[in-house]
């Protein structure tokens, strides 16, 4: 009996085994927070409603859209990409708030296309996003602080810093406007700043320098800065600020019939914001003959690869939407996004795929026209600027038709003229790195 007894025992615990392995198998040999068999969890925060969400709330959705194309067609190596958007209203506290439900409650692998340089600076302070390890990919801003690997260690850039615009923009009025008395439209926060500094390094003194603080743009604000332009008999004009700022003055100037010529920084240049901030269709004839400066072709060029293949999937995958500036950058950050996702592994974790970008990023194709500056020591994304003139229709157009683009760095090197190619868009826009 007590033979039998034991060779039962030995069976149910050889059994116990047995099942554990099999549980064991089951689970990925690198199993991360946010990463299962069959999911990635990313997560995003943005205006999605309050004063900025104006253009910035297509954003997100358009990046989930390209998600929903690439699941749709296999997913990242069998993995359905699962992207939630929290709303942070551009508040500095509710990007805390809702990057901390991000990474406390829902569990996301890393996140992705954060937008504003106030809320990533608040988000990294209080979130401490870096000593936790979660990956804040391709931030939505050109703050060049971000670009610095020792200060953020977990968080990469992708436009060209305000500064590198800066310097780019300067480059182009000595070339082009030497002797023409010019002002300048600015936020006063780190945005400003930021491009403050590169003008400084550019070598422009302004005639006029006007700042505002943001979220205080209305119509009233607007006549104060277009009369300080106007009394100081600006010749040029850049608006260095957000969409809604630059709409307003662009819409106070055409009133008071006052015409300088224009340059619209990158940021402050959607159609759409511009339209909607106006109330009027028609806006965009304010900005016909203004001078514009961009990373990445303009959305209604419908000869580019990438505006083609991105304007696809937004019919079928973000039906209603219509294409724009703004549901092109979250299109093409989600290219960015699966590209090194794919880059960090079959079975990918934060770590990976922080070193799959500084190791591969500079080899994922992009929809912007200048080269991608990852590596170990750079957590910079673009590099440079081309210069186009805006028709009735808002849309930019190359003053050279060749996108000669204006590549600098964020400190003081050069700004270099370059004809520069682009990698071509991968077929059917589904990466196969």
């Amino acid at each position: 009996m007590i033979g039998s007894k034991r060779k039962g025992l030995g069976v149910v615990i050889t059994a116990a085994i047995a099942t554990s392995a099999l549980l064991i198998s089951a689970i990925p040999a690198h199993a991360e927070v946010g990463v299962s068999s069959s999911e990635i969890k990313l997560g995003i925060t943005v205006p999605q409603t309050g004063p900025a969400a104006t253009g910035y709330s297509k954003v997100a959705p358009a990046m989930k859209a390209y998600f929903a194309y690439v699941n749709a067609n296999g997913g990242v190596n069998g993995r359905k990409i699962n992207l939630i958007i929290k709303d942070d209203k551009y508040i500095p506290q509710e990007a805390i708030n809702m990057t901390n439900e991000l990474i406390l409650k829902d569990k996301v692998m890393a996140i992705v296309g954060a937008l504003g340089t106030a809320n990533n600076l608040a988000v990294a302070s209080k979130v401490q996003i870096a000593s936790r390890g979660v990956p804040s990919l391709f931030v939505n801003t050109g703050f060049s602080g971000f670009a610095d690997k020792k200060k953020f260690p977990t968080t990469f850039a992708l436009f060209p810093s305000y500064a590198m615009e800066a310097k780019a923009i300067a480059t182009y009025l000595k070339e082009n406007l030497p002797t023409a008395k010019t002002c300048v439209l600015l936020q006063n926060d780190d945005f400003g700043a930021d491009a403050a500094a590169g003008f400084k390094t550019g070598g422009v003194t302004f005639t006029e320098t006007v700042k505002y603080v943001s979220g205080t743009q209305s119509s009233a604000t607007g006549q104060t800065w277009v009369g300080k332009f106007a009394a100081a008999k600006c010749e040029v004009v850049v608006l260095f600020g957000v969409g809604t700022a630059n709409a307003i003055a662009l819409g106070v100037a055409a009133a008071g019939g006052y015409k300088p010529q224009w340059i619209l920084g990158s940021v402050g240049s959607d159609v759409t914001t511009i339209k909607a901030t106006l109330n009027n269709p028609q806006a965009t004839a304010l900005m016909n003959g203004a001078i514009g400066a961009s990373w990445a072709p303009d959305s209604a060029d419908l000869t580019d690869e990438y505006v083609k293949q991105f304007r696809e999937i937004n019919t079928t995958y973000n039906a209603g939407a219509v294409f724009d500036n703004n549901v092109m950058v979250g299109m093409s950050e989600g290219l960015l996004i699966v590209q090194a996702l794919r880059a960090a592994g079959t079975n990918p974790t934060r770590k990976s795929l922080i070193a799959a970008i500084e190791k591969k990023g500079s080899t994922f194709a992009s929809a912007g026209y200048s080269a991608l500056a990852y590596s170990a020591t750079s957590h910079v994304g673009q590099t440079g600027f081309w210069f186009g003139k805006y028709n009735l229709a808002g849309e930019l157009k190359s003053v050279d038709g060749k996108y000669t683009m204006y590549t600098t760095d964020s400190a003081a090197g050069p700004v270099v003229k370059t004809e520069q190619k682009r990698l071509p868009m991968p077929a059917k826009g589904l990466p196969s790195n």
